[in-house]
């Protein structure tokens, strides 16, 4: 019977009360939205790489050199000689190798250089391995393999040809269109930046800069594809490399030997401990965007409880009519309690919905522009919490209202004023 009333007594004030479940909505949507992409951006990051224990790349700060080689953002302050990559490769402690190559696009997506140690060794998630969608992994110097996003984005298949652009520009003038590169694997989502990589051979990015320096084509002289193939397309330099050891107990030796490696100034780290260097510096980031959403959201359940104490006045004959027909003064406060409670409740629910909408609608974009999967439900125990929180939040600045109610008398709602 009171929730009935409740309900009647908002639908009868449906104005104020629909423009207070907006405000509120909105405001629940604005915190949950940034604790649930705090939470799956940190995922993201954690699962891009696994089972890799170090990175080398140029001399450099650990932050750069884990974004630009494995989220592939940013760029390398320098490359590594061959010479110097072979040096550390051939340590006995030294597993396998992952030779990363980067300076490249197409069409807005990163050209990734490597070699087929790539699909045989990159790990992501929980030690997951990549998986072919379509087709195999290069062959031939001018073969590519797209992630699953690219080839989805620009609508690519097996045996296509695509034409690499020298320059991370979305848009570029500088173009290798000489020597195009075929389509020979589309590798399956993987919730990662490899998702957004057209991946080639060492060789191929050394084919298509034969004839190439500074930046530029040299005037006059073209060298066909055909004739860079009968090229030396031994690689010069890389931008970075991933290191799997024989034994984790060697990770620290091997660590310190290439920083202090003489020959040229590089950088090991691990990328474990980098990530928790990242994560550190985006933290106070993160707890002020936590606390302006909080401040959003008090606000707004401030405003409710304002709207409610200005309404008591114009309900001084509602209630003390309720008073008159035997409601006692604890079901006043009761109801007013309700009423705030189910505008909380209508609250979070439409926040969880315009959220789950938002984040439908944002996939693509935050996939696109910041490499970062988010998933679209919005829903775990910390939401829950959270939610908990706002129905308490809204229960305790209820009580003014509802001790106004209480306190009111059916002489002061009766009575006439002169």
């Amino acid at each position: 019977m009171i929730l009935k009333l409740a309900r009647k007594s908002l639908w009868n004030r449906r104005g104020t009360a629909i423009l207070t479940l907006v405000s509120l909505a909105i405001s629940v949507a604005l915190i949950l939205g940034i604790n649930h992409l705090r939470q799956q951006a940190k995922e993201s990051f954690t699962s891009t790489l696994s089972g890799t224990d170090l990175i080398v790349g140029a001399r450099s700060g650990a932050t750069n050199l884990l974004l630009y080689s494995v989220f592939h953002i940013g760029n390398a302050t320098n490359n590594i000689s061959w010479q110097g990559y072979e040096a550390i490769a051939g340590q006995r402690q030294v597993d396998w190798t992952i030779p990363i190559s980067l300076g490249d696009s197409h069409r807005g997506f990163r050209v990734v250089g490597t070699d087929h140690n790539y699909f045989e060794h990159y790990r992501y998630g929980e030690a997951r391995k990549l998986e072919f969608a379509d087709g195999a992994a290069f062959a031939g110097v001018f073969d590519t393999v797209l992630g699953a996003q690219v080839a989805r984005e620009l609508g690519y298949a097996i045996g296509d040809e695509i034409v690499i652009a020298h320059g991370l520009g979305d848009v570029s003038f500088s173009k290798h269109d000489d020597k195009p590169f075929t389509v020979t694997g589309i590798l399956e989502p993987t919730g990662t930046p490899v998702d957004r990589g057209v991946h080639v051979m060492l060789e191929g990015i050394e084919a298509i800069h034969i004839d190439w320096r500074h930046g530029a084509k040299m005037p006059g002289r073209g060298v066909s594809a055909q004739e860079a193939l009968q090229a030396d397309l031994k690689p010069k330099a890389i931008t970075a490399f991933l290191v799997g050891l024989k034994s984790r107990m060697a990770t620290f030796t091997l660590q310190r030997q290439i920083n202090e490696y003489r020959k040229e100034p590089l950088t090991a780290i691990l990328p474990g401990v980098a990530l928790a260097e990242l994560w550190d510096v985006l933290g106070m980031v993160e707890n002020m965007l936590i606390i302006v959403a909080f401040l959003v959201l008090l606000a707004t359940l401030v405003g409710m409880t304002t709207t409610l104490l200005s309404s008591m006045k114009e309900r001084q004959r509602e209630l003390a009519i309720l008073r008159a027909v035997g409601a006692h003064a604890g079901y006043l406060f009761a109801l007013i309690e309700i009423e705030a409670l189910l505008l909380a409740f209508l609250g979070v629910v439409l926040g969880i919905l315009l959220l789950w909408l938002s984040l439908l609608l944002l996939q693509p974009w935050l996939a696109s522009g910041f490499g970062l999967f988010i998933a679209a439900n919005p829903l775990n125990a910390e939401a829950f919490w959270i939610c908990g929180g706002v129905l308490l939040l809204a229960a305790l600045l209820a009580l003014f209202p509802a001790l106004v109610a209480y306190r009111r008398t059916l002489v002061d709602g009766l009575g006439v004023r002169l």
